[in-house]
């Protein structure tokens, strides 16, 4: 009877709750004694959890109680071009994210991206204001399977692949105003380089 009660309350039961639900004259005391005894080293056992007692899957089973699943994060057309701009352009500021997509960039779209942990802070740049600039992070590249930035696919790659229309021209990809005066930023044999030159 005290098996039967354990198995089927959803909460733990106290011997006082497992005596006010058997017969006059049991143990269940006894009884739980007995249940405790017989669990031991099996899939379920018979637990103490405060005053009250219950059943639970033994310790080394739990694994197999555990699930996992994936959640799928679709991102916006706007974070995607936004991630794509920090990734071939990086440290880019918001200023030249903007510029380059030829629209404002809304807080809640980089935010995004850094709750993801795929961009983070870069230095300020040593201009007036020093503005912040952003680049992608070592979880970016791992989730793509990238050493570096700098085996990020280049324009062929990417028009091969279809992700890119083949009538747009290279000099069709604008070039962040800073990145032009600083050729340092960019000159490292990256793809981005490949995005920029004459075909």
């Amino acid at each position: 009877m005290v098996e039967a009660l354990l198995f089927a309350s959803s909460q733990p039961m106290s011997v006082r709750e497992l005596a006010a639900r058997m017969p006059h004259g049991c143990d269940p005391a006894e009884a739980v004694r007995q249940l405790v005894a017989r669990y031991q080293g099996r899939g379920v056992m018979v637990e103490k959890t405060g005053d009250a007692w219950a059943f639970r899957t033994a310790p080394d089973m739990s694994f197999l109680m555990q699930t996992e699943t994936v959640e799928q994060r679709r991102l916006s057309r706007a974070a995607t071009e936004t991630l794509a701009i920090i990734a071939y352009h990086q440290p880019v500021t918001r200023a030249e994210i903007e510029e380059i997509r030829g629209v404002a960039v809304s807080r809640g779209t980089l935010d995004q991206l850094i709750e993801m942990e795929w961009v983070r802070m870069g230095r300020r740049r040593m201009t007036p204001g020093r503005p912040a600039t952003f680049v992608v992070t070592e979880t970016f590249l791992d989730h793509f399977g990238l050493e570096s930035a700098r085996d990020l696919p280049g324009l062929s790659e990417l028009r091969a692949a279809g992700l890119l229309d083949s009538r747009v021209p290279s000099d069709g990809l604008q070039v962040p105003l800073a990145m032009r005066e600083d050729d340092d930023d960019i000159d490292d044999g990256s793809p981005a380089d490949d995005l920029f030159e004459d075909e």
